[in-house]
Parts: C-alpha cells; structure tokens; sequence
C-alpha cells in the first residue's frame, strides 16, 4: 500500500473487491483482491455483516442486501432510470434490440439500466458495470460533451482497448469526437465486443450532459439510417422529461 489507509477506506476496498459478480468470494480471495491482512480482511467483513453491507453463505461471502437498497435510492440514478425506462421500453418496441442506458464515472461508463434484445448476442455491458468511455458508444457520446478538460485528460493518457477495433490513436479519436458532436451521434463497431456495433445520444439536465442512450445490434443488423434517428428521439424524450421533473 502506498500509504496507510483509514478503516473507511479499507471497508471500501473491501466492498469494491466483490466486483464484478457480487461474489461468492472466499477470506483469502478478498484479502488478496485488497492487498490486506487475512486478519484486518476477516475483522471488516465481520462488522460489514453486523451492518448488513456484506453476507456470508456456506459458499462465501457476497455483497449485502443494504447496499442494493442504498444503491436503488442514489438521486441522479433514481431519477434518470425513472425518466428513461419508458423510452427504453419504446425504442426496444421499435428496434427489438439490447438498449443501454449509462452515466459517466471518472473515464469509465457505467450502466444504469440495460434491456436485452429479443435476439440478445454476447455483451460484454451488465447493470452496475463499467467499460472504458472510449470504447462504448454511451462512452463516446458522454465523452464527446462532457467538455474540454476532460477530453483533454482523456486523449493525454495511453487509450484502453477491448478490441482489435478499439481506438487507441489519440489522432482517431479527436476526429471521432468531433463527429460526434456534429451528428449528435456516436458510432461503435466492434470496438467493445466483435462482432456488434451500437448508436448512442447524450441525454441532457440543464444544459450538461448527464448520460447517453445506445441500442446494441449484431453487426450484421446495424443499419444507421433506420436506427439513428430512433436513438436520436428516445434519448431527447429523456432530456425533456429529466427538465420536467427538476
């Protein structure tokens, strides 16, 4: 460990050590996941389980029913999902294809919500998941408007890459937030998973970009014309409906 860290800061190594199943996990996994004692490790999971953050099951340790219930109430989340579900469910009528719905954390996307395609093919998204924002097209889309200093940040460090198609060319990906902020649009193809492609919108709250809306194709059904202007209207649906209830 670089310094030593406070209890606070070591129960949440410990949390963030159940990714990205939610376990089950063992004493000694969980302990070598944080780089902490076996000692220290059994003592915190202990009190996480008097508090209800962590359970304990024959086949290890899991993440608690508190922290579900803690989660399902985060106001942006809350209130973005409460907005967004029914143009979800109207653009998966529409499309009968896996429609994301996502908001940034640090240079990451993380999914809210998630509906599976009729015809559902491997994705590497889940609720509660995160993918690097520069191979998503949810990322791209709330990378693209998220302002200068991020990009900034963003095109500055090495680019992480999930696929042979991924962008990792600083150059490529300056061009490709450029387009995106002309059409309004992002296009992925293959870049998180091969074989799929997707179109995301940024969805906006006062004027700042608070989260995108993409549909998921096999690349074989990726179509833009068809599905562009479909993402396009859903995600403005969200928009005006997140300034309805501010």
């Amino acid at each position: 460990m670089p310094r030593n860290l406070s209890m606070l800061e070591k129960s949440w190594l410990i949390l963030d050590a159940f990714r990205p199943t939610g376990g089950p996990l063992r004493l000694m996994d969980v302990a070598e996941r944080c780089h902490l004692p076996k000692t220290t490790t059994f003592r915190l999971l202990t009190e996480l389980i008097e508090i209800g953050a962590v359970t304990r099951r024959e086949e290890g340790y899991y993440l608690g029913r508190r922290l579900f219930e803690l989660g399902s109430i985060v106001p942006l989340e809350r209130d973005l999902r409460h907005a967004a579900l029914p143009f979800m469910h109207d653009l998966y009528e529409a499309t009968h294809e896996t429609i994301h719905l996502g908001v940034r954390d640090g240079l990451d996307v993380v999914y809210v919500e998630k509906i599976r395609g009729r015809e559902s093919f491997s994705l590497p998204s889940r609720v509660g998941g995160r993918l690097p924002l520069t191979c998503t097209g949810v990322g791209k889309a709330l990378l693209a408007y998220s302002g200068p200093e991020l990009i900034e940040e963003v095109l500055a460090r090495p680019l992480r890459g999930l696929t042979p198609h991924s962008i990792v060319d600083p150059k490529r990906l300056e061009e490709a937030i450029g387009q995106i902020q002309a059409a309004g649009l992002a296009y992925e193809r293959e870049e998180s998973q091969l074989g799929g492609a997707c179109i995301a919108a940024p969805i906006f709250t006062d004027g700042e970009v608070v989260a995108a809306l993409s549909v998921s194709v096999p690349l074989a059904r990726f179509h833009p014309t068809r599905l562009a202007p479909a993402v396009k209207t859903a995600a403005l649906g969200v928009s005006r409906a997140m300034a309805r209830s501010l």
